[in-house]
């Protein structure tokens, strides 16, 4: 697994020359924003060493992970990088995190898999940058200090926000976001209707439209839908309804009901 490696030297006598100075500040900056953004993390740093002891990691605390400079003359933190397929700790810390900003995770096992990944895609829309469902460097620093989503709506207990521009779904309570979902809601050709509606029916169960399957239909306006399909890409490809997975759509049901505001808007 490819892992991106970032060192923070130990302190050294300063050198005369000022050029090298100024090219050696820049790496040293990124070594102190990594090595702050894995203690936000949880991630363990570990003292990169000589000899058998290079093995050893630091054992992690809860609140902070700190090295003094007499501890040892480098500190090396591992941020590695993530994918559908991973496994460990690593993801457990990822999971956890996403869980706690209210992505659609599904649960902390440790395994990087197709819950874990259509997360790390609400993510990364979120956040505006590349959605590609890999956790690098640029992901794990967002995960660090991430811009944090606001309902828009906030006048009922209960409600559904739909942002077309961003392909989410938030579901909120008492203004408060309890759920962020990767959607694919309706393409250029077909789209989604934007405007304030309410769910008026729902199916408990697969619905064969002329369109395709639909799996728990909550239907807001007409003939277009909220539903779990088994096929969610990263971009707008549905023929108006909002889409999200078959799982993300079990545990939203229970949000779901008859009367509830939907809100559907672009961003």
């Amino acid at each position: 697994m490819r892992s991106d490696h970032f060192l923070l030297p130990a302190v050294r006598p300063r050198s005369r020359d000022p050029g090298l100075r100024r090219a050696r500040r820049p790496a040293v900056v990124l070594a102190a924003l990594t090595a702050l953004a894995a203690a936000l993390l949880g991630v363990a740093p570990a003292l990169a060493t000589t000899g058998p002891a290079a093995a050893r990691p630091l054992a992690a605390t809860a609140s902070t992970s700190t090295v003094t400079p007499a501890a040892a003359p480098m500190l090396a933190v591992t941020m590695p990088t993530l994918r559908l397929g991973s496994k460990g700790s690593a993801v457990r810390t990822l999971q956890s995190r996403l869980t706690t900003l209210h992505y659609d995770v599904g649960g902390v096992d440790g395994i990087f898999g197709n819950n874990t990944l259509h997360a790390v895609y609400a993510f990364q829309k979120v956040q505006r940058i590349s959605v590609d469902g890999v956790v690098g460097p640029v992901t794990w620093g967002r995960l660090a200090s991430p811009r944090v989503p606001k309902p828009r709506h906030t006048q009922s207990a209960s409600a559904v926000e739909v942002d077309l521009t961003l392909r989410l779904v938030y579901l909120t309570r008492n203004g408060a976001m309890t759920r962020i979902i990767d959607s694919s809601p309706g393409k250029a050709s077909t789209p989604t209707p934007t405007g304030s509606f309410s769910i008026f029916r729902r199916i408990d169960g697969w619905r064969q439209s002329d369109l395709g399957l639909l799996w728990r239909p909550n239907y807001f306006h007409s003939g277009y839908a909220l539903h779990g399909s088994t096929s969610v890409p990263t971009y707008a490809a549905s023929h108006g309804c909002v889409r999200m997975t078959v799982a993300a759509m079990n545990r939203a049901w229970s949000q779901l009901f008859i009367g509830e505001h939907v809100w559907v808007y672009r961003s």
